[in-house]
């Protein structure tokens, strides 16, 4: 029985941690090009330098924030 409560629960997490997980946006900036876009993994600090420190739940929110950045214009 607990078993069964074990395995319902990995699979729950199985599934539920990737979606969650897609629902981060980030501004980041190409070190080399100098060009800023918006990515769903946490910028290196090395190719992509992290524009404002922040992470945005809907990309709609980072796009105004990318807009509204001195680093980007």
């Amino acid at each position: 029985m607990i078993r069964t409560y074990l395995l319902t629960c990995l699979l729950m997490a199985a599934f539920t941690a990737p979606v969650a997980a897609a629902t981060e946006y980030y501004v980041a900036q190409d070190a080399a090009t100098k060009k800023c876009s918006i990515v769903t993994k946490k910028p290196d600090g090395k190719k992509m330098m992290d524009v404002g420190m922040m992470m945005y739940k809907t990309k709609a929110d980072a796009e105004k924030a990318m807009k509204g950045s001195a680093g980007c214009k």
